[in-house]
């Protein structure tokens, strides 16, 4: 394991989330610059917990994980 988090808060009424991807799109390039390498393995603790891999290519962060999805939507860009 790489590096552990734990994500919440209490002030807009979340205790502790479960898994939370994009903290890790913030988490991975920290650790990769601070250990030197671009594939960590990451774990998200707590009530909810669950393990991450995290690939940082440039300013971009590939995560792969078992997910338990909990919304589908659509996002519609404006033209121009």
């Amino acid at each position: 394991m790489d590096f552990v988090s734990r994500w919440f808060s209490p002030k807009v009424g979340v205790e502790e989330d479960p898994v939370t991807g994009s903290a890790h799109t913030s988490l991975a390039p920290y650790w990769a610059a601070r250990l030197g390498r671009q594939v960590l393995s990451a774990r998200q603790g707590g009530a909810r917990k669950g393990a991450l891999s995290c690939v940082v290519e440039g300013e971009r962060v590939m995560i792969k994980g078992r997910v338990a999805p909990y919304l589908t939507g659509q996002i519609t860009l404006p033209n121009g």
